[in-house]
Protein backbone atom coordinates (compact mmCIF):
# COMPACT_ATOMS: atom_id res chain seq x y z
CA UNK A 1 0.00 0.00 0.00
CA UNK A 2 3.04 2.69 0.54
CA UNK A 3 4.96 2.05 -2.46
CA UNK A 4 0.59 2.79 -4.16
CA UNK A 5 0.53 6.01 -2.33
CA UNK A 6 3.74 6.62 -3.53
CA UNK A 7 2.95 6.26 -6.97
CA UNK A 8 0.03 7.92 -7.28
CA UNK A 9 0.60 10.73 -4.88
CA UNK A 10 4.44 11.15 -6.88
CA UNK A 11 2.51 11.29 -10.52
CA UNK A 12 -0.47 13.51 -9.29
CA UNK A 13 2.13 16.41 -7.79
CA UNK A 14 3.68 15.88 -10.99
CA UNK A 15 0.72 16.54 -12.75
CA UNK A 16 -0.12 19.34 -10.80
CA UNK A 17 2.88 20.99 -11.68
CA UNK A 18 2.54 21.04 -14.89
CA UNK A 19 -1.28 21.25 -15.30
CA UNK A 20 -1.22 24.47 -17.73
CA UNK A 21 0.67 22.96 -20.67
CA UNK A 22 -0.17 19.31 -20.08
CA UNK A 23 -3.93 20.42 -20.61
CA UNK A 24 -2.88 22.83 -23.60
CA UNK A 25 -1.12 19.19 -25.16
CA UNK A 26 -4.43 17.74 -24.29
CA UNK A 27 -2.91 15.62 -21.76
CA UNK A 28 -5.04 15.02 -18.49
CA UNK A 29 -5.09 13.70 -15.10
CA UNK A 30 -6.84 10.30 -15.81
CA UNK A 31 -4.45 9.76 -18.99
CA UNK A 32 -1.44 10.02 -17.00
CA UNK A 33 -2.87 8.02 -14.15
CA UNK A 34 -4.64 5.38 -16.48
CA UNK A 35 -0.86 4.76 -18.03
CA UNK A 36 0.92 4.80 -14.57
CA UNK A 37 -2.05 2.35 -13.32
CA UNK A 38 -0.64 0.15 -16.32
CA UNK A 39 3.06 0.39 -16.03
CA UNK A 40 2.23 -0.45 -12.25
CA UNK A 41 0.33 -3.38 -13.15
CA UNK A 42 2.97 -4.80 -15.97
CA UNK A 43 5.38 -4.71 -13.60
CA UNK A 44 3.90 -5.77 -10.28
CA UNK A 45 1.96 -8.89 -12.01
CA UNK A 46 -1.24 -6.99 -11.38
CA UNK A 47 -0.65 -7.22 -7.52
CA UNK A 48 -2.21 -4.57 -6.48
CA UNK A 49 -5.09 -5.18 -8.84
CA UNK A 50 -5.91 -8.82 -7.44
CA UNK A 51 -6.70 -6.62 -3.91
CA UNK A 52 -9.34 -4.71 -5.61
CA UNK A 53 -11.78 -8.06 -5.03
CA UNK A 54 -11.80 -7.25 -1.55
CA UNK A 55 -14.46 -5.69 0.90
CA UNK A 56 -12.19 -3.48 2.06
CA UNK A 57 -12.33 -1.82 -1.76
CA UNK A 58 -15.52 -2.48 -2.02
CA UNK A 59 -16.63 -0.28 0.49
CA UNK A 60 -14.03 2.69 -0.92
CA UNK A 61 -15.20 2.74 -3.83
CA UNK A 62 -18.80 2.93 -2.51
CA UNK A 63 -17.77 5.92 -0.46
CA UNK A 64 -16.33 7.43 -3.49
CA UNK A 65 -19.15 7.21 -5.77
CA UNK A 66 -21.47 8.64 -3.14
CA UNK A 67 -19.24 11.58 -2.86
CA UNK A 68 -18.88 11.96 -6.85
CA UNK A 69 -23.13 11.59 -7.03
CA UNK A 70 -23.46 14.65 -4.56
CA UNK A 71 -20.87 16.70 -6.36
CA UNK A 72 -22.77 15.99 -9.35
CA UNK A 73 -25.58 16.72 -8.63
CA UNK A 74 -24.55 20.24 -7.05
CA UNK A 75 -22.85 21.68 -9.99
CA UNK A 76 -25.81 21.81 -12.41
CA UNK A 77 -25.83 25.17 -14.72
CA UNK A 78 -26.64 27.68 -13.31
CA UNK A 79 -28.10 26.38 -10.23
CA UNK A 80 -31.48 24.65 -12.46
CA UNK A 81 -32.86 21.81 -11.88
CA UNK A 82 -32.76 20.67 -15.08
CA UNK A 83 -30.61 22.77 -16.67
CA UNK A 84 -30.97 25.60 -19.44
CA UNK A 85 -33.30 23.68 -21.57
CA UNK A 86 -35.51 21.16 -19.34
CA UNK A 87 -36.76 19.83 -22.74
CA UNK A 88 -33.43 18.53 -23.98
CA UNK A 89 -32.75 17.04 -20.58
CA UNK A 90 -36.16 15.01 -20.55
CA UNK A 91 -35.48 13.72 -23.82
CA UNK A 92 -31.35 12.27 -23.22
CA UNK A 93 -32.51 10.94 -19.72
CA UNK A 94 -35.88 9.89 -19.71
CA UNK A 95 -35.46 8.54 -23.69
CA UNK A 96 -32.24 8.14 -24.60
CA UNK A 97 -30.88 6.89 -21.87
CA UNK A 98 -33.54 3.78 -21.31
CA UNK A 99 -33.39 3.37 -24.86
CA UNK A 100 -29.43 2.71 -24.97
CA UNK A 101 -29.74 0.51 -22.07
CA UNK A 102 -31.78 -1.92 -23.88
CA UNK A 103 -29.97 -1.96 -26.78
CA UNK A 104 -27.20 -2.91 -25.09
CA UNK A 105 -29.13 -5.27 -23.00
CA UNK A 106 -30.32 -6.96 -26.81
CA UNK A 107 -27.11 -6.98 -28.26
CA UNK A 108 -25.54 -8.47 -25.71
CA UNK A 109 -28.00 -10.97 -25.56
CA UNK A 110 -26.87 -11.65 -29.47
CA UNK A 111 -23.01 -11.45 -28.44
CA UNK A 112 -22.68 -13.19 -25.20
CA UNK A 113 -25.53 -15.77 -24.79
CA UNK A 114 -24.82 -17.55 -22.27
CA UNK A 115 -25.19 -14.48 -19.85
CA UNK A 116 -28.02 -14.31 -18.09
CA UNK A 117 -30.08 -10.76 -18.90
CA UNK A 118 -30.15 -9.21 -15.35
CA UNK A 119 -26.30 -9.88 -16.02
CA UNK A 120 -26.56 -8.27 -19.22
CA UNK A 121 -28.32 -4.90 -17.25
CA UNK A 122 -25.56 -4.84 -15.00
CA UNK A 123 -22.92 -4.28 -18.15
CA UNK A 124 -25.58 -2.15 -19.35
CA UNK A 125 -25.36 0.08 -16.02
CA UNK A 126 -21.26 0.03 -16.36
CA UNK A 127 -20.96 0.71 -19.85
CA UNK A 128 -23.77 3.44 -20.39
CA UNK A 129 -23.60 6.71 -18.48
CA UNK A 130 -21.99 9.33 -18.76
CA UNK A 131 -18.75 10.70 -17.00
CA UNK A 132 -16.92 13.82 -18.54
CA UNK A 133 -13.68 12.98 -16.21
CA UNK A 134 -11.14 11.99 -19.45
CA UNK A 135 -12.71 15.11 -21.19
CA UNK A 136 -13.51 17.45 -19.05
CA UNK A 137 -12.61 20.10 -21.76
CA UNK A 138 -15.31 19.44 -23.89
CA UNK A 139 -17.91 21.11 -21.75
CA UNK A 140 -15.69 24.01 -22.35
CA UNK A 141 -14.91 23.64 -25.58
CA UNK A 142 -16.54 27.36 -27.12
CA UNK A 143 -16.58 25.80 -30.57
CA UNK A 144 -19.38 23.54 -29.50
CA UNK A 145 -22.76 25.51 -28.92
CA UNK A 146 -23.48 26.28 -25.58
CA UNK A 147 -26.65 24.60 -25.48
CA UNK A 148 -24.77 20.96 -26.49
CA UNK A 149 -22.30 21.68 -23.84
CA UNK A 150 -25.20 22.32 -21.19
CA UNK A 151 -27.06 18.95 -22.42
CA UNK A 152 -23.98 17.36 -21.76
CA UNK A 153 -23.56 18.61 -18.50
CA UNK A 154 -26.67 18.16 -17.09
CA UNK A 155 -26.80 14.83 -18.29
CA UNK A 156 -23.77 13.40 -17.25
CA UNK A 157 -24.60 14.81 -13.64
CA UNK A 158 -27.88 12.97 -13.36
CA UNK A 159 -27.48 9.63 -15.64
CA UNK A 160 -25.44 7.77 -12.95
CA UNK A 161 -27.75 9.26 -10.32
CA UNK A 162 -31.12 7.62 -12.16
CA UNK A 163 -28.77 4.79 -13.12
CA UNK A 164 -27.32 3.81 -9.84
CA UNK A 165 -31.05 2.34 -8.76
CA UNK A 166 -31.46 -0.05 -11.40
CA UNK A 167 -27.75 -1.39 -11.33
CA UNK A 168 -28.41 -2.37 -7.22
CA UNK A 169 -31.49 -3.37 -8.73
CA UNK A 170 -29.54 -6.11 -10.87
CA UNK A 171 -26.97 -6.86 -8.04
CA UNK A 172 -29.94 -7.99 -6.03
CA UNK A 173 -31.58 -9.84 -8.84
CA UNK A 174 -28.18 -11.22 -9.71
CA UNK A 175 -28.41 -12.48 -6.09
CA UNK A 176 -25.17 -10.88 -4.91
CA UNK A 177 -26.47 -9.52 -1.98
CA UNK A 178 -30.10 -11.00 -0.89
CA UNK A 179 -31.46 -14.31 -2.04
CA UNK A 180 -33.71 -12.94 -4.68
CA UNK A 181 -35.07 -15.03 -7.18
CA UNK A 182 -37.40 -13.37 -8.71
CA UNK A 183 -37.53 -10.04 -10.04
CA UNK A 184 -40.94 -9.27 -7.85
CA UNK A 185 -38.71 -10.53 -5.31
CA UNK A 186 -35.52 -8.46 -6.12
CA UNK A 187 -38.20 -5.30 -6.77
CA UNK A 188 -39.68 -6.01 -3.12
CA UNK A 189 -35.92 -6.01 -1.80
CA UNK A 190 -35.10 -2.33 -3.85
CA UNK A 191 -38.06 -0.26 -3.48
CA UNK A 192 -37.62 0.37 0.26
CA UNK A 193 -34.15 1.25 -0.11
CA UNK A 194 -34.93 3.46 -3.08
CA UNK A 195 -37.94 5.40 -0.45
CA UNK A 196 -35.59 5.34 2.63
CA UNK A 197 -32.93 6.91 0.30
CA UNK A 198 -35.42 9.59 -1.17
CA UNK A 199 -36.62 10.53 2.52
CA UNK A 200 -33.23 10.56 4.13
CA UNK A 201 -31.32 12.41 1.47
CA UNK A 202 -33.81 15.22 1.12
CA UNK A 203 -34.54 15.42 4.85
CA UNK A 204 -30.92 15.64 5.48
CA UNK A 205 -29.56 17.85 2.92
CA UNK A 206 -32.81 20.49 2.88
CA UNK A 207 -31.70 20.75 6.90
CA UNK A 208 -28.23 20.70 6.65
CA UNK A 209 -28.29 23.25 3.82
CA UNK A 210 -30.98 25.20 5.78
CA UNK A 211 -28.64 25.48 9.38
CA UNK A 212 -25.95 26.32 7.07
CA UNK A 213 -27.49 29.31 5.69
CA UNK A 214 -28.30 30.18 9.42
CA UNK A 215 -25.25 29.84 10.92
CA UNK A 216 -23.87 31.88 7.61
CA UNK A 217 -26.28 34.58 7.93
CA UNK A 218 -25.25 35.23 11.58
CA UNK A 219 -22.09 34.84 11.25
CA UNK A 220 -21.34 31.60 13.51
CA UNK A 221 -19.30 29.87 10.28
CA UNK A 222 -15.89 30.51 8.98
CA UNK A 223 -14.70 29.71 5.09
CA UNK A 224 -12.73 26.97 6.30
CA UNK A 225 -16.12 25.55 8.58
CA UNK A 226 -18.41 25.92 5.61
CA UNK A 227 -16.26 24.24 3.33
CA UNK A 228 -16.01 21.50 5.63
CA UNK A 229 -19.53 20.98 6.42
CA UNK A 230 -20.09 20.33 2.10
CA UNK A 231 -17.46 17.47 2.51
CA UNK A 232 -18.76 16.07 5.35
CA UNK A 233 -22.04 16.54 3.87
CA UNK A 234 -22.70 12.88 1.28
CA UNK A 235 -20.77 11.24 3.78
CA UNK A 236 -23.23 11.57 6.50
CA UNK A 237 -25.98 11.10 4.41
CA UNK A 238 -24.48 8.17 2.47
CA UNK A 239 -23.87 6.32 6.24
CA UNK A 240 -27.18 7.32 7.61
CA UNK A 241 -28.90 5.76 4.94
CA UNK A 242 -26.99 2.61 5.13
CA UNK A 243 -27.42 2.14 8.67
CA UNK A 244 -31.27 2.41 8.12
CA UNK A 245 -31.27 -0.20 5.36
CA UNK A 246 -31.74 2.54 2.54
CA UNK A 247 -30.07 3.21 -1.21
CA UNK A 248 -27.03 5.01 0.00
CA UNK A 249 -25.72 6.22 -3.16
CA UNK A 250 -29.65 7.80 -4.05
CA UNK A 251 -29.72 9.22 -1.15
CA UNK A 252 -26.43 11.23 -2.03
CA UNK A 253 -27.44 11.74 -5.08
CA UNK A 254 -30.89 13.14 -3.92
CA UNK A 255 -29.06 15.18 -1.03
CA UNK A 256 -27.39 16.96 -3.51
CA UNK A 257 -30.00 18.36 -4.90
CA UNK A 258 -31.87 19.77 -2.35
CA UNK A 259 -28.95 20.92 -0.76
CA UNK A 260 -27.94 23.06 -3.45
CA UNK A 261 -31.90 24.40 -4.08
CA UNK A 262 -31.81 25.33 -0.64
CA UNK A 263 -28.57 26.77 -0.13
CA UNK A 264 -29.45 29.14 -3.33
CA UNK A 265 -32.87 30.32 -2.09
CA UNK A 266 -32.26 33.04 -0.91
CA UNK A 267 -30.67 34.41 -4.13
CA UNK A 268 -33.79 33.43 -6.05
CA UNK A 269 -35.72 35.47 -3.63
CA UNK A 270 -33.76 38.16 -4.35
CA UNK A 271 -32.43 38.83 -0.96
CA UNK A 272 -28.89 40.65 0.64
CA UNK A 273 -27.48 37.42 1.47
CA UNK A 274 -26.29 35.29 -1.15
CA UNK A 275 -24.20 31.65 -0.52
CA UNK A 276 -20.25 32.25 -1.31
CA UNK A 277 -19.45 29.58 -4.46
CA UNK A 278 -16.37 28.40 -2.89
CA UNK A 279 -18.36 26.67 -0.45
CA UNK A 280 -17.83 23.66 -2.42
CA UNK A 281 -14.41 23.86 -4.02
CA UNK A 282 -13.00 21.63 -1.28
CA UNK A 283 -15.48 18.32 -1.77
CA UNK A 284 -15.04 19.43 -5.53
CA UNK A 285 -11.06 19.11 -5.10
CA UNK A 286 -11.71 15.85 -2.77
CA UNK A 287 -13.71 14.24 -5.29
CA UNK A 288 -11.00 14.79 -8.10
CA UNK A 289 -7.98 13.46 -6.11
CA UNK A 290 -10.80 10.56 -5.48
CA UNK A 291 -11.21 10.41 -9.27
CA UNK A 292 -7.53 10.05 -9.77
CA UNK A 293 -7.44 7.42 -7.76
CA UNK A 294 -9.38 5.76 -9.56
CA UNK A 295 -7.64 5.78 -12.76
CA UNK A 296 -4.50 4.68 -11.16
CA UNK A 297 -6.97 1.17 -10.34
CA UNK A 298 -8.34 1.39 -13.61
CA UNK A 299 -4.80 1.08 -14.92
CA UNK A 300 -4.20 -1.76 -13.05
CA UNK A 301 -7.46 -3.64 -13.45
CA UNK A 302 -7.12 -2.82 -17.20
CA UNK A 303 -3.86 -5.31 -16.93
CA UNK A 304 -5.43 -7.87 -15.01
CA UNK A 305 -8.53 -8.03 -17.22
CA UNK A 306 -6.43 -8.04 -20.60
CA UNK A 307 -4.36 -10.64 -18.99
CA UNK A 308 -6.60 -13.52 -20.58
CA UNK A 309 -6.54 -12.22 -24.03
CA UNK A 310 -9.38 -10.70 -26.29
CA UNK A 311 -12.51 -11.24 -25.82
CA UNK A 312 -14.21 -10.36 -29.36
CA UNK A 313 -17.85 -10.64 -28.20
CA UNK A 314 -17.70 -8.12 -25.64
CA UNK A 315 -15.07 -6.04 -26.95
CA UNK A 316 -17.81 -5.70 -30.25
CA UNK A 317 -20.32 -5.11 -27.39
CA UNK A 318 -18.63 -2.35 -25.95
CA UNK A 319 -17.58 -0.33 -29.17
CA UNK A 320 -21.41 -0.23 -30.17
CA UNK A 321 -21.69 0.85 -26.57
CA UNK A 322 -19.75 3.48 -27.54
CA UNK A 323 -20.55 4.41 -30.88
CA UNK A 324 -23.87 3.64 -32.41
CA UNK A 325 -25.88 2.40 -29.03
CA UNK A 326 -24.99 6.06 -28.09
CA UNK A 327 -26.14 8.12 -30.95
CA UNK A 328 -28.89 6.35 -32.24
CA UNK A 329 -31.09 6.68 -29.38
CA UNK A 330 -30.07 10.60 -28.78
CA UNK A 331 -31.18 10.96 -32.68
CA UNK A 332 -34.24 9.24 -31.71
CA UNK A 333 -34.88 11.06 -28.80
CA UNK A 334 -34.51 14.61 -30.14
CA UNK A 335 -36.68 13.59 -33.07
CA UNK A 336 -38.93 17.47 -33.50
CA UNK A 337 -36.56 19.53 -31.62
CA UNK A 338 -35.17 22.20 -32.77
CA UNK A 339 -31.41 21.32 -32.76
CA UNK A 340 -29.73 20.94 -35.62
CA UNK A 341 -28.87 17.73 -37.46
CA UNK A 342 -24.94 18.41 -36.56
CA UNK A 343 -25.86 19.64 -32.97
CA UNK A 344 -27.86 15.79 -32.23
CA UNK A 345 -24.60 14.08 -33.60
CA UNK A 346 -22.26 16.29 -31.34
CA UNK A 347 -24.85 15.11 -28.20
CA UNK A 348 -24.18 11.33 -29.83
CA UNK A 349 -20.92 11.67 -30.42
CA UNK A 350 -19.64 13.35 -27.26
CA UNK A 351 -20.37 10.86 -24.48
CA UNK A 352 -16.82 10.08 -22.53
CA UNK A 353 -17.13 7.09 -19.98
CA UNK A 354 -15.06 7.63 -16.70
CA UNK A 355 -15.39 7.78 -12.80
CA UNK A 356 -18.64 5.93 -12.50
CA UNK A 357 -17.92 3.52 -14.88
CA UNK A 358 -15.00 2.70 -12.87
CA UNK A 359 -16.68 2.39 -9.64
CA UNK A 360 -19.89 0.59 -11.28
CA UNK A 361 -17.37 -2.04 -12.77
CA UNK A 362 -15.49 -3.00 -9.64
CA UNK A 363 -18.81 -2.75 -7.48
CA UNK A 364 -20.00 -5.29 -9.99
CA UNK A 365 -16.59 -7.50 -9.75
CA UNK A 366 -17.02 -7.33 -5.93
CA UNK A 367 -20.98 -8.28 -5.69
CA UNK A 368 -21.34 -10.95 -7.96
CA UNK A 369 -20.04 -14.48 -7.41
CA UNK A 370 -16.54 -15.95 -8.67
CA UNK A 371 -17.16 -16.71 -12.20
CA UNK A 372 -17.86 -15.49 -15.94
CA UNK A 373 -20.26 -13.43 -15.01
CA UNK A 374 -17.87 -10.90 -12.63
CA UNK A 375 -15.09 -11.58 -15.23
CA UNK A 376 -16.82 -10.17 -18.20
CA UNK A 377 -18.15 -7.30 -15.99
CA UNK A 378 -14.88 -6.13 -15.34
CA UNK A 379 -13.47 -7.12 -19.00
CA UNK A 380 -16.60 -4.71 -20.14
CA UNK A 381 -15.89 -1.92 -18.04
CA UNK A 382 -12.41 -2.00 -19.08
CA UNK A 383 -12.39 -2.15 -22.70
CA UNK A 384 -15.26 0.50 -22.50
CA UNK A 385 -13.37 3.26 -20.33
CA UNK A 386 -10.20 2.71 -22.20
CA UNK A 387 -11.98 2.93 -25.34
CA UNK A 388 -13.73 6.73 -24.27
CA UNK A 389 -10.26 7.62 -23.10
CA UNK A 390 -8.91 7.44 -26.36
CA UNK A 391 -11.60 8.74 -27.95
CA UNK A 392 -13.31 10.91 -25.61
CA UNK A 393 -9.63 12.00 -24.06
CA UNK A 394 -7.13 12.01 -26.40
CA UNK A 395 -9.38 12.32 -29.64
CA UNK A 396 -11.67 14.97 -27.70
CA UNK A 397 -10.10 17.61 -29.69
CA UNK A 398 -9.76 16.73 -32.97
CA UNK A 399 -13.56 15.10 -32.66
CA UNK A 400 -15.17 18.37 -31.50
CA UNK A 401 -13.49 20.33 -34.71
CA UNK A 402 -14.77 17.49 -36.63
CA UNK A 403 -18.28 17.92 -35.47
CA UNK A 404 -17.75 21.57 -35.18
CA UNK A 405 -19.95 23.63 -38.08
CA UNK A 406 -17.26 25.43 -40.29
CA UNK A 407 -17.26 29.19 -40.33
CA UNK A 408 -18.29 30.38 -43.20
CA UNK A 409 -15.46 32.23 -45.28
CA UNK A 410 -16.34 35.90 -46.22
CA UNK A 411 -16.78 36.30 -50.43
CA UNK A 412 -13.79 38.25 -52.00
CA UNK A 413 -15.00 41.30 -53.21
CA UNK A 414 -15.50 41.54 -57.22
CA UNK A 415 -13.75 44.05 -58.93
CA UNK A 416 -15.42 46.21 -61.07
CA UNK A 417 -13.69 44.71 -64.19
CA UNK A 418 -15.08 41.36 -64.03
CA UNK A 419 -18.41 42.56 -63.52
CA UNK A 420 -18.11 42.96 -67.15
Amino acid sequence: MTFVLIVITAVTAGWALFARGLERGHVRAPVLLVLTGVVTGVFTHSQIAVTLNSEIAQHVAEVILAVLLFVDATELPGGRLFGNDPGATVRTLLVALPLSLAAVVLLGSLMLPDLPAVILLIIACIIVPTDFAPAETLVRDTRIAARVRDVLNVESGYNDGIISPVFLFALILAGSTAQAQTPAQALGTAVPFAVKALAVGVALGSLLAWLMTTADRRQWMTGQSRRILVLVTPLLVYTVTVAAGGNGFVAAFVCGIAFRYVRQTPARRHESYVPDASDFRLVEDTSSIMTMCMWFFFGNATVLALSEGVDVPTLMLCLAALTVVRVGPILFAFLGSDFTRRERLMIGALGPRGTTSIVFGLLAFNALPDGPSADTALYAMTITVLGSVLLHGLGSTPLARLLTAPVPVPASPVSPGKLR
